[in-house]
């Protein structure tokens, strides 16, 4: 690691992306977040993580943090979004900032970030100049370092960081079931991250939750090892034991998730070699489950036409893929999900052309619709 970009800060990062809504709607409750907030920074937290494209999330985050806490005493991350459905211009994509700045009140963004660059997007952050918008906006002390979230091959990230030297960090997904997954490729891309020098910043350490209720012969593995931890800790501390690992981001959703997770990190303790051999045996059982493998980031849901609930949809099509009850699911699906049935789809493509995990969305739903709605 070149320098040390963050200092006196519990290795855990508060991803704003999955706050708490009230029950029956899409509103976030603030209420709740804000003693998240207050627990977090309580227990030695001080990273929290925004963007642009989270939807109420930045507002949020200016109720719960940066209009309650002195600017000095936390890191804040938020993200520029360059892809089509989040910017139709060079201008669009530039002021993202400006309105980022507002939506918190925050001042300036101790860590700001290229959002999610992949092979479809890629060109449109080189044609808009953002590299160099970069740079501009850390000389007039909007932000204070400057990166890029990644989803594509270790390959790209090799030539990225090659290109743009000045780069002081990278945040990629990693998790133990994706570490050697051969499309998300997290072991290449930390091990060439950290090559070139780059700390890592680790998003979805729990695989958007599902390593945190994951099917049961798993859960008898880890229960077999230690009955005491909760499944998301050892998600958490896989990733944490990592030693070029700046910070790992986990999207809390509860104050009991929240409890779980500071309470594996605020005295940090790494994995033991016997530990990592319990996580293989994990991630074995777990490649026997053909599940859709969606983060419930929720990328895909603001242009949607329709207003399809894509991550629900697919989060009750896996519970059955694991547990193989099709009338459960079948009436979870009919109540749940919210919003239009998957039957709903034009296939117009913009949930593919937003989705980070490259997922073929149009043909997922046309498998839900066969499976659950005939």
């Amino acid at each position: 690691m070149e320098k040390q970009l963050i200092e006196n800060c519990m290795k855990l990062g508060f991803g704003m992306m999955r706050l708490p809504r009230m029950e029956g709607t899409k509103d976030i409750d603030l209420e709740q977040t804000k003693r998240m907030v207050d627990a977090f920074i309580e227990a030695g937290g001080k990273y929290f993580d925004t963007a642009y494209v989270y939807e109420g999330s930045e507002a949020a985050t200016k109720a719960s943090l940066c209009d309650r806490y002195p600017r000095e005493s936390y890191y804040l991350a938020d993200k520029l979004n360059a892809s089509e459905f989040a910017a139709k211009s060079e201008e669009e994509a530039k002021n993202e900032i400006k309105v980022s700045l507002e939506r918190t009140g925050a001042g300036y963004f101790d860590f700001y970030l290229l959002h999610g660059i992949d092979e479809g997007n890629n060109d449109r952050f080189d044609r808009y100049g953002i590299w160099d918008y970069m740079k501009k906006l850390k000389e007039e002390g909007l932000i204070r370092h400057y990166g890029f979230s990644f989803h594509s091959t270790p390959e790209h990230l090799e030539q990225l960081l090659t290109d743009h030297p000045d780069v002081e960090f990278v945040q990629l997904q990693i998790n133990y079931t994706d570490w050697e997954d051969p499309v998300v490729n997290s072991h290449r891309c930390y091990e060439i991250a950290t090559r070139h020098g780059k700390p890592v910043i680790v998003m979805e350490p729990v695989k958007g939750g599902k390593l945190a209720d994951p099917p049961q012969a798993v859960k008898d593995i880890l229960k077999g090892a230690n009955s005491d931890a909760s499944f998301a800790s050892w998600a958490i501390r896989y990733v944490a034991s990592l030693p070029n690992v700046m910070m790992v981001l986990s999207g809390m959703s509860s104050e009991e998730q929240m409890e779980d997770n500071v309470s594996v990190m605020r005295e940090f303790q790494p994995l033991t070699d016997d530990e990592h051999q319990v996580l293989e045996t994990a991630t074995q059982a777990l490649q026997q489950y053909a599940d859709i493998a969606c983060t419930a980031c929720h990328y895909c849901t603001p242009g949607c036409p329709m207003d399809i609930h894509i991550p629900e949809i697919f989060a009750v099509m896996n519970v059955y893929k694991m547990y193989g009850n099709l009338e459960e699911a079948r009436n979870e699906y009919n109540w749940r999900p919210g919003g239009e049935k998957a039957s709903a789809c034009v296939q117009c493509g913009q949930c593919e052309g937003a989705c980070p995990q490259h997922l073929p969305i149009i043909s997922l739903l046309e498998e839900v619709v066969e499976t659950l709605e005939k």
